[in-house]
């Protein structure tokens, strides 16, 4: 995996911060793989509870991160029992890795 400890943490303060503690983080794509370089970072974002504004919460995750990342892009894919679930979904849960 191709992040750091303090990138780790605040993937998971920011997380906290606009869905709550109970959200599961999987970090799927090229970031996962440690022989690659460069690339954005695709979160997916687990929540047990319905999504009223999925579209500003994920946009809301994602900006933050942006900063964090110093302006590298941070694309982040919910999962809640009112939203969609697409072939996207099931590629980051079954390659990603629980942060």
């Amino acid at each position: 995996m191709r992040l750091t400890d303090k990138q780790l943490q605040a993937i998971k303060q920011v997380v906290a911060a606009v869905v709550g503690e109970e959200a599961t983080i999987t970090l799927f794509g090229s970031r996962v793989d440690d022989s690659q370089k460069g690339g954005d970072v695709d979160l997916l974002i687990s929540l047990n509870y319905e999504v009223e504004r999925p579209a500003l919460v994920s946009a809301k995750i994602s900006a933050r991160l942006v900063r964090v990342f110093q302006g590298r892009k941070v694309d982040v894919l919910l999962s809640a029992p009112n939203l969609q679930s697409l072939p996207i979904h099931q590629i980051a849960k079954s390659k990603g890795v629980a942060l």
